[in-house]
């Protein structure tokens, strides 16, 4: 088996043309999908590091804006806190006052109904002194005149002080 050279020549001159048929029909649209693929992956991944970055940024804001609602919230909460304490001392007030209202009003009705009590009993007790007087004396004077006598007379003994009265 001796190869002959014009066979290895015709081997040789048919590779380099095959060769050459790829490199200039196969090869440059080859190695331009190639390179269209590996710029379409290239760009892929910018465009998922953007994304990621976005989504980081994105992240960041909210983590931010939430710390923001959450001092706000406790803000708020504060002012919650601290109108309810004013309120209530408000309405503490508010009921102080009406108490003493309540009361100022109980001594001034006490005050009417024990002066309506004492004329009541002045004129009972000069009623039951004229009764009495007419009895005693049995004359009868005029009713205008007995009722001016017991009445300055029940007038005398409210003036004169009462022992053990305050």
């Amino acid at each position: 088996m001796n190869p002959e050279i014009s066979q290895i020549l015709t081997h040789i001159v048919g590779f380099l043309i095959a060769l050459w048929i790829l490199r200039r029909f196969a090869w440059g649209p080859l190695l331009g999908v190639l390179e269209e693929r590996r710029r379409k992956i290239k760009s892929d991944f910018d465009a998922a590091a953007d994304k990621r970055r976005e989504a980081e940024d994105a992240a960041a804001r909210y983590a931010s804006q939430l710390k923001d609602i959450e001092a706000e919230a406790r803000q708020k909460i504060q002012e919650a806190i601290t109108d309810g304490r004013r309120i209530a001392g408000e309405i503490r007030e508010e009921a102080r006052a009406e108490a003493h209202k309540i009361i100022e009003k109980a001594r001034a009705d006490l005050q009417r109904d024990l002066a309506k009590a004492r004329v009541e009993l002045k004129d009972q007790i000069v009623g039951m002194t004229v009764i009495a007087t007419e009895r005693i004396i049995k004359q009868s004077i005029d009713q205008d005149a007995q009722r001016r006598l017991i009445a300055r007379f029940v007038d005398e003994i409210e003036s004169a002080p009462i022992s053990g009265a305050n």
